[in-house]
């Protein structure tokens, strides 16, 4: 019981210290210039969250030759950047990396 009580505990509070940030910051604060700069932020973590994910194994080495996620991300950037559909570029990089390493 314990185990799950801190498990909810733990997301209650990075929830709420998320959700701080976004209610109690208000958008007339900001200027133009700063409102600029933070809507590079999602585009400049991105890659940061997504590339360990393809290029690293299980044990953290870099992992190039043999690597089902790389060919899947790189159909899934084609159909992103054709269709500009977030829905279909998951489901197009889900698709690949199932076929590829199921065949």
């Amino acid at each position: 019981m314990s185990d799950w009580f801190l498990i909810i505990y733990c997301g209650l509070i990075t929830y709420l210290t998320r959700f701080s940030m976004i209610a109690l910051l208000k958008k007339e604060m900001f200027n133009n210039r700063i409102r600029e700069v933070l809507s590079y932020v999602p585009s400049a973590i991105f890659p940061a969250i997504i590339f360990p994910a393809i290029f690293l194994d299980n044990s953290g080495s870099i992992q190039l030759e043999e690597n089902p996620k790389i060919l899947a991300a790189i159909i899934a950037m084609v159909v992103g950047i054709l269709s500009r559909n977030i829905i279909a570029t998951i489901f197009a990089g889900l698709a690949s990396y199932w076929t590829i390493i199921f065949i």
